[in-house]
């Protein structure tokens, strides 16, 4: 009876392993989505139950769109820069010397210009 535990113990094991590593395989490394050549999810924020704005990155373009369970609507382009990692960014932004306000205000108006694009009138 006790070899019988064993076995069965030894055999869960070795599938729970085997399902574990297929899943690590499978499982694609980066941040928010999966990138397929030149199509990529940048970043994705759910607004309700059944509505998201997703950032796509669609060759050297991001486009944002406001995603729901019927349909999907272009909402608008934002510059590819602003989704990239903190690493990789190559404008002044991060430089020293650059000022902090112009990008908050530019923040700001790219957040305007959202909230008017997915509100309800």
């Amino acid at each position: 009876m006790f070899e019988l535990v064993l076995r069965v113990g030894f055999s869960l094991f070795v599938v729970l392993g085997l399902m574990w590593a297929l899943a690590r395989v499978v499982r694609r490394p980066g941040g928010v989505g999966r990138a397929h050549g030149r199509l990529a999810v940048l970043n994705r924020q759910q607004l309700a139950r059944g509505a998201t704005v997703t950032v796509v990155k669609v060759a050297d373009r991001a486009m944002i769109l406001g995603v729901t369970d019927q349909h999907v609507s272009l909402l608008g382009e934002a510059e590819l820069a602003d989704f990239e990692p903190p690493a990789e960014r190559r404008d002044n932004v991060d430089l020293p010397g650059a000022h902090p306000a112009a990008t908050v205000r530019a923040n700001r108006k790219f957040l305007d210009y959202l909230r008017d694009r997915t509100s309800r009138q």
